[in-house]
């Protein structure tokens, strides 16, 4: 940054570094000796914890798509991501719940990695809003889930 630049730079927010911090939590537990099986039943118990501790409309938004994903791409196994469930493909993020109260949004997010296959030409939706999962909802979010792990 220039002296003669006026903004301020003012670093990571409170949310973002707590993300960050979750994250590094992560990757340490994942680094420690132990069996795959075992790793992904904890990884597991882990994403379901923070379902838990979610807010009443995050919670249930998210343990429905927590449902609709292990049923759409068994393949898939859920661990945290930045602290927020997720789910992956040997061991690579395919899909993701945000909260919207992880950085205080109007809606919650699903999106999708690089890892997904969703390409449709030169442009697609990699990440979607979530106010409700409606049964409309649900059956989408399969579809996707299915055709990202294809």
């Amino acid at each position: 940054m220039s002296s003669n630049d006026n903004s301020t730079y003012e670093g990571f927010t409170a949310d973002e570094r707590a993300a960050m911090k979750e994250h590094a939590q992560a990757q340490k537990k994942a680094a420690r000796p132990g069996s795959r099986a075992d790793k992904a039943a904890e990884a597991e118990r882990d994403v379901l914890a923070k379902i838990a501790e979610m807010q009443d409309s995050d919670r249930a938004m998210a343990e429905r798509i927590h449902a609709i994903v292990k049923a759409s791409a068994p393949a898939l196994a859920a661990k945290l991501w930045y602290g927020m469930p997720a789910y992956a493909l040997d061991g690579k993020i395919v899909c993701h719940f945000q909260p919207a109260a992880k950085f205080k949004t109007r809606y919650a997010t699903f999106g999708f990695s690089d890892q997904a296959k969703l390409d449709d030409g030169a442009m697609w939706p990699a990440a979607f809003a979530l106010t409700e999962v409606t049964d409309e909802v649900e059956a989408r979010i399969g579809a996707l889930v299915q055709q990202a792990v294809s």
